[in-house]
Parts: C-alpha cells; structure tokens; sequence
C-alpha cells in the first residue's frame, strides 16, 4: 500500500511539473536579418506539441498569421497584429505556415513544425506568392534534410 501511494504521489508530481517543461521560442520579425531583407528569424522552428512561439515585432510593419491552408486539420489559425507581439501554444502536431501579410509577397514566412507532421504534403501544395514559393520550398528542404538526419 505503502509503495503503491509513493508511486501515485510521484505520478502526480510529474504530470504537474509537465507544464513547467513547456518551452517558449523567440522569432524576430525583422526588417532585414541573416537571410536578407523581411524575414522571420529564425524562420524554421522545431518544437513540442504544448510549446509556445512568441513572434517579437521588431517593427510596426509586421504581423504573424496563419497562412491558409498550412495548418493541422484541427488546428485553430491564429492572426497578430501589426506592430505587435504575439505568442502562440501550439497543441496540434504538423506543419503550421506563417506569414508577414504586408511583406507575405516579398517573401516573409515561416514554417512551425510541431512534433511529428503528418500535414507536410498539404501544406507544401498550397500556393505561394512572388518570393514567398521561393522562400517556402527552401524552408520545406531544410525540414526535409532535417528529417532525414533524424531518422
């Protein structure tokens, strides 16, 4: 009985303390960065379902938004405004496309990939405008050789 208790209490403890492991990402929304005028930095990230991505407007111009189309089937969009900060917990495993909509043209995206994406096939069919087809097929490269490393 006794052993039994200590086990309980000890799952407890653990499904508590799961929430302080919930980690919280930074990405700039930059007016110029590493990889070149308007861009998100970094552009890809990878995190865990219950992680939260805090998109930091270094500018009034930027916003971050769901692009359509390039999210998980349950999954909520989400819209920040101009000139703001937004932070987003993504719950829902699979690619999520993110866009600057006043520099989505000149190619200001990002991808999130959370956990294991199953909507990666979806989500690279979707069409792109000006520089941002360009940006978003290198962005789905990098997560490809990145899976690839992984396996």
């Amino acid at each position: 009985m006794r052993k039994t208790m200590m086990l309980a209490t000890v799952a407890v403890l653990m499904t508590m303390a799961g929430g302080a492991y919930a980690a919280e990402i930074e990405v700039k929304m930059l007016n110029k960065g590493a990889e070149g005028v308007m861009v998100f930095e970094p552009a890809l990230v990878k995190i865990t379902p219950g992680d939260t991505v805090k998109f930091i407007a270094t500018d009034k111009g930027h916003n971050a938004e769901t692009i359509k189309g390039m999210l998980p089937a349950e999954a909520a969009p989400f819209l920040g405004k101009n000139g703001e900060n937004v932070a987003v917990t993504f719950d829902k495993p699979g690619v999520y496309g993110v866009k600057c909509l006043p520099h989505y043209w000149m190619g200001m995206v990002a991808i999130v990939v959370v956990g294991s994406p199953d909507n990666v096939d979806v989500a690279k069919s979707v069409a792109q405008p000006g520089k941002a087809k360009q940006v978003m097929a290198g962005l789905f490269e990098k997560l490809a050789v990145a899976r690839t490393a992984e396996k």
